[in-house]
C-alpha cells in the first residue's frame, strides 16, 4: 500500500492484487491511521464489488466513533446499496469535502 500523509488527511492507496489481501495488511497498520482522517482510494483499482467493501463496515464505524472520518473512492457502485456506516465517493474531490462536511458536523456536535 503506498500512503501519503498531508495535514489535512491520510490517503492510502492499495498495490494488492485483491481487496481482501490489503484489507488484512491495513488492519494490520491501522494503530498508525488512528486518530487521521483516512481516504482509502481504489479509483485505479477494476472490479470493486460491494462485498469488497463490506469488509470496511466494522473499521468505517470505529473510525467514526473515534471522531475521525474514513471515506473511499470507487467509483460504479451503487451508493445506494451500502450501508451509511460506509462513506463511498467518486473522486478525491469529493473525499476531501466529505471530510470537511465531517468536520463541520463534529464541530457543530452532530
Amino acid at each position: 500500500m503506498n500512503i501519503l500523509k498531508s495535514e489535512a488527511y491520510t490517503l492510502i492507496k492499495p498495490t494488492e492484487n485483491s481487496v481482501g489481501k490489503f484489507v488484512e495488511n491495513f488492519k494490520i497498520k491501522y494503530s498508525e491511521f488512528i486518530g487521521a482522517q483516512i481516504i482509502i482510494d481504489f479509483s485505479e483499482k477494476i472490479n470493486i464489488e460491494i462485498k469488497d467493501l463490506m469488509l470496511f463496515l466494522n473499521i468505517s464505524t470505529t473510525h467514526k466513533e473515534n471522531g475521525t472520518s474514513f471515506v473511499i473512492i470507487c467509483d460504479g457502485i451503487k451508493i445506494d446499496d451500502v450501508p451509511d456506516e460506509i462513506s463511498i465517493v467518486p473522486t478525491l474531490t469529493e473525499a476531501i469535502d466529505i471530510l470537511e462536511m465531517d468536520a463541520i458536523e463534529r464541530d457543530l456536535g452532530f
